[in-house]
């Protein structure tokens, strides 16, 4: 277990994607980023996975890339492929939730801000400590979009952590809840959605991710053009059906 491992779990629509290396951090090394793009893509694949929360075992959420690692192999320039980025090297409509507890750091960090959602326990930290080891950060771009460029400057060239509360008021986490609810509630949030008709879903996601930094001409037509399919969908007809007869909507995805 030296090396970790990450664990995947299929329950009521509600895939939770677990990094499972406690005694060393969760620090990604080669075995954790393997697992991690093995199970992405098996959450993208799997149409009965209709929402993911990424969580870890103990008592950090990642304290990012293993430093001890990266040395021995003198890693420059990280590769493309050195991480699954959601957005970037691998795209899926579908929600994915950040479960943290304690720190996310770094690689960590990343892991967190990549998430559509973040549920933070009270212990949590988070922190872009690349500035602490000569290393990089251009995964962090997205930053300013997330929250005010100001704060996101601070945290790039200080490396010093934000604690769940601060990150709560600048909007960088959804919720914040006691540590042993963190999973329970990542979990139950998960399950709203999926209980939600799945066209509508992604579609709400891809219209917040097409409409950042566009003009609110194009944003409204940007939402029309996405949304159109969903209204012409059998879905679409389900819904409305299933209130008139009183009873819960069976989708279909079509």
């Amino acid at each position: 277990m030296a090396e970790g491992r990450v664990l995947y779990e299929l329950a009521g629509g509600v895939a939770t994607i677990t990094l499972d290396r406690p005694e060393a951090k969760n620090a990604l090394n080669r075995v954790l980023r393997e697992g991690l793009w093995d199970a992405f893509r098996r959450f993208v694949a799997d149409d009965a996975a209709r929402v993911a929360v990424l969580a870890s075992a103990g008592d950090v959420f990642s304290a990012g890339a293993d430093l001890k690692e990266m040395a021995a192999l003198g890693l420059r320039v990280p590769p493309p492929d050195f991480l699954p980025q959601l957005g970037r090297n691998l795209h899926t409509d579908k929600p994915v939730i950040a479960a943290v507890q304690g720190p996310a750091y770094a690689g960590g960090f990343a892991l967190a801000q990549m998430c559509d959602l973040c549920v933070a326990a009270d212990d949590a930290r988070f922190a872009i400590t690349e500035a602490k080891w000569s290393r990089g950060a251009p995964w962090a771009a997205p930053l300013p979009w997330l929250i005010p460029p100001r704060v996101a400057l601070e945290l790039i060239v200080t490396a010093e952590p934000l604690s769940a509360e601060r990150a709560h008021q600048i909007g960088l986490v959804n919720r914040v809840v006691p540590r042993e609810r963190l999973l329970a509630e990542a979990q139950a949030l998960a399950a709203t959605i999926a209980k939600n008709a799945p066209l509508s879903v992604r579609a709400a996601k891809r219209m917040v991710y097409a409409v950042a930094g566009v003009s609110l001409a194009d944003a409204l037509d940007a939402g029309e053009r996405i949304w159109e399919p969903v209204y012409e969908s059998d879905d679409a007809q389900e819904g409305p059906r299933a209130f008139r007869e009183k009873r819960a909507p069976v989708w279909s995805g079509r």
